[in-house]
C-alpha cells in the first residue's frame, strides 16, 4: 500500500476531526473527513490507482476494525442486559429506517418509464 495514500486518508480524517471540534458539529470526524476525500475524488474526476490500492488493502483486513467494538460490547455485557429494550429497539427502528430510505430514494431514481435494466436491443 503506497505510504502516500494512506498518509492521505488519515489527513482527511484529521481534517474531518478539526471541523467538528472547531464548529461543534454532532457528525463524527471521520465521516467529514470521508466527505472531504469523496469530494476531493468528484473535483479530480477519478480515483489514483494508488488511493484504488491503499483503501483495497485497508478493506481486506476491515473485520479487525470490529474487535474494540466487539470488546466494548462484552465489557459492558452488564448494562446491555440491563437496557436490551432500547438497544433492540434503536437496532430494528434503524434497519428498518435505512431500508425504507433506500426504497425512497430507489423510487426517486429509477426511471419513471419503465425501462430500468434494459439495452434499447430488439429481443
Amino acid at each position: 500500500m503506497p505510504l502516500g495514500f494512506i498518509t492521505l486518508l488519515l489527513v482527511c480524517q484529521l481534517a474531518g476531526e478539526v471541523i467538528r471540534l472547531a464548529l461543534d458539529l454532532p457528525i463524527p470526524g471521520p465521516v467529514i473527513g470521508m466527505a472531504l476525500l469523496f469530494a476531493g475524488l468528484v473535483v479530480k474526476g477519478s480515483v489514483p490507482e494508488g488511493l484504488s490500492a491503499a483503501s483495497s488493502g485497508l478493506l481486506q483486513h476491515l473485520a479487525m476494525l470490529f474487535v474494540p467494538a466487539g470488546v466494548g460490547v462484552i465489557t459492558h455485557i452488564g448494562l446491555l442486559k440491563s437496557e436490551w429494550q432500547p438497544v433492540a429497539a434503536a437496532l430494528v427502528g434503524s434497519t428498518v429506517a435505512a431500508i425504507v430510505v433506500t426504497a425512497l430514494v430507489l423510487k426517486l431514481l429509477m426511471p419513471k418509464n419503465g425501462t430500468a435494466g434494459k439495452t434499447g436491443e430488439p429481443e
